[in-house]
């Protein structure tokens, strides 16, 4: 699969947040990381190209089919990894440790630290992704996911990403609860 290919997939019209963008700005947060080895980079851009490319709101094995198309077609000696942290996604847990794995998970969820109007914007793109949902029920899963966050003591489990993104996060968390009660 080219980056053509994966960029069409990104851009379903069912994608409205893991589209193309994110993943762009993912790479561009990734670019921003110092310290990382030439293979440390390869495989976080190859993890965070393919961690989103199965994406289907109705489902819940998404990140693992993600992790299992990426372990076909990336280079051979990644695919272990690669596929590794794209698993990571579906719980935001990452080991004590595991730098890389919390670079990805930071990148990922990066867009809660974000200035409000474009968290804003991002929760607004979130709800049209569950358009098939109720609105009760979307309110009550979307409290669910933002409250599991919330009350992490370490939301971006890279040190890095927490000093920069932390306290914004967690305004724009209580925010959008507040707006979902």
């Amino acid at each position: 699969m080219s980056r053509e290919e994966l960029a069409a997939a990104y851009a379903a019209p069912n994608r409205h947040y893991h589209n193309l963008s994110h993943i762009e700005d993912c790479l561009a947060a990734l670019a921003r990381v110092d310290g990382l080895s030439a293979a440390e980079r390869e495989t976080l851009t190859e993890a965070l190209w393919w961690h989103d490319v199965v994406y289907d709101p109705t489902r819940s094995d998404n990140e693992e089919r993600s992790a299992a198309l990426a372990e076909q077609h990336v280079r051979a000696g990644l695919r272990p990894e690669v596929g590794r942290l794209i698993r990571l996604t579906k719980t935001h847990d990452v080991g004590a440790g595991d730098r890389l794995g919390a670079i990805l998970i930071s990148i990922d969820l990066s867009i809660l630290g974000t200035d409000p109007a474009r968290y804003d914007a991002y929760a607004v793109a979130i709800r049209r992704e569950f358009g098939h949902v109720s609105e009760g029920d979307y309110r009550t899963g979307r409290a669910r996911v933002l409250r599991h966050f919330a009350v992490r003591p370490v939301i971006f489990p890279d040190p890095d990403f927490a000093a920069v993104y932390d306290q914004q996060a967690r305004d724009n968390l209580a925010r959008e609860l507040a707006s979902l009660s």
